[in-house]
């Protein structure tokens, strides 16, 4: 198996209203920013991003009821929002809600 991990630090920026898959899974999608510093080829460097996510199950229960602004941190794995629509967004498989 190929690694396919993403963990990412940063604000609920946009959250969809709760929905339920075909399957019954429920299901919220929303927005991620993300501002930091990083280093880059030996140089300080300040990134800033907005990452689209997707989560299922009981974590969507819980991250449906979240304020916008809330600083979080997120464990996923990127993939194709869909067969037709290859924009990449993040699965959500962990969430943490962090202070500040």
């Amino acid at each position: 198996m190929c690694v396919n991990a993403l963990s990412l630090e940063g604000q609920l920026a946009e959250i969809s209203a709760r929905r339920t898959t075909p399957s019954g899974l429920p299901l919220v999608e929303g927005v991620i920013s993300h501002a930091s510093t990083q280093l880059e080829a030996g140089r300080e460097r300040a990134v800033s991003a907005e990452v689209p996510f997707v989560v299922l199950g009981d974590a969507a229960r819980v991250l449906s009821q979240s304020v916008l602004g809330t600083t979080v941190s997120v464990n996923g794995f990127l993939a194709a929002k869909s067969l037709k629509n290859r924009r990449l967004v993040l699965h959500v498989e962990e969430i943490r809600f962090l202070e500040g």
